[in-house]
């Protein structure tokens, strides 16, 4: 029995995350968490229970939300990244791999790319940190003295969020709190 309690608060968590991305349509969404909820969980009715969790947790979410500040860190993030497409990166929110980012690269010839995964947003949205990838045009990582990098890091810090880079991505302090639609 504990194990099924942990699975689910696991598969619970993981709900949490997905609808605070805000990244899928509606369809999408309960595409997903019903699909999830059929091969993780066979012992439940998984249409019910994805509609349920959905419905909590973005009930959750605007409740939340309602006591965030006026601007949050994901409105300084979105400020950021406008940022570097301006100055022609091209930012990928959510891009599904390193493959894809390339694909984009290769296809665009930008100044450079920021990317991140699915993944590193619902890190985001729980442990306060968003690691982005950063790339040359020519899909070499970033490094220490380029001016890329620079770049980059001083579009977070104007957008008033604290940045490094570290490991090869750049860590940005900043809860993904982005506002649920209406």
């Amino acid at each position: 029995m504990a194990r099924r309690s942990r699975r689910t608060e696991e598969t619970r968590s993981w709900v949490r995350a997905l609808v605070r991305s805000g990244l899928d349509s509606p369809v999408e969404l309960t595409e997903r968490v019903t699909e999830a909820l059929r091969a993780d969980h066979r012992d439940v009715d998984a249409d019910t229970w994805a509609s349920r969790w959905i419905a909590e947790e973005v009930s959750a979410w605007r409740a939340d939300a309602a006591d965030w500040p006026p601007t949050t860190d994901h409105d300084r993030l979105q400020r950021a990244f406008a940022d570097l497409e301006r100055r022609g990166f091209v930012v990928l929110q959510g891009c599904p791999d390193h493959w894809a980012a390339r694909d984009v690269a290769r296809s665009r010839a930008p100044v450079g790319v920021a990317w991140f995964t699915e993944t590193d947003i619902w890190h985001a949205v729980d442990e306060g940190m968003l690691e982005v990838n950063l790339w040359h045009a020519s899909t070499a990582n970033a490094a220490p003295g380029d001016r890329l990098l620079e770049d980059a890091l001083g579009a977070f810090a104007a957008a008033g969020l604290a940045a490094h880079f570290d490991e090869g991505r750049i860590e940005v302090a900043a809860y993904w709190q982005r506002r649920p639609s209406a």
